[in-house]
Formats: structure tokens, sequence, C-alpha cells
């Protein structure tokens, strides 16, 4: 069976940007790829249904505090 290549690329960001992301993790070794596709999830989720949404984002706050994050 032959393993799918992930293709990665490279992206350029304000370094207040990254700060910003960084603020966003919700487990410490969480990459920028894994906050940025929460994020898109996340708005997603808004469009179709803002209470669902907002009952994520609370998930999320509770968890990254739990672990310590923030």
């Amino acid at each position: 069976m032959e393993a799918k290549k992930t293709k990665i690329t490279t992206i350029k960001i304000q370094n207040q940007t990254k700060e910003r992301l960084d603020k966003l993790r919700v487990h410490r070794k969480d990459s920028y790829d894994e906050i940025v596709q929460r994020m898109l999830g996340i708005l997603n989720v808004c469009r179709r249904d803002p209470d669902v949404a907002q009952e994520t984002l609370e998930k999320l706050e509770s968890l990254a505090k739990k672990n310590k994050v923030i």
C-alpha cells in the first residue's frame, strides 16, 4: 500500500498574525495548520448555526484553560 504524500507549502504572515494564532492554541503542540483548520471549521459552522459555533468556541476555550495554554 502506497502512503499518501501531503503537500506542504510555506506562507508569509506578519509577526502580529503569528502571535494571534499562538493565542488560539488549544494544545501546546497545535500546529499552525491545525489552528487554521479549526478556525475554518468554526467559520463554516457559524454560517450555518451561530449557536453551535458559540458552543464550540466555549468548549475550546475551556479545553485551552484546562491545558493551561491560555
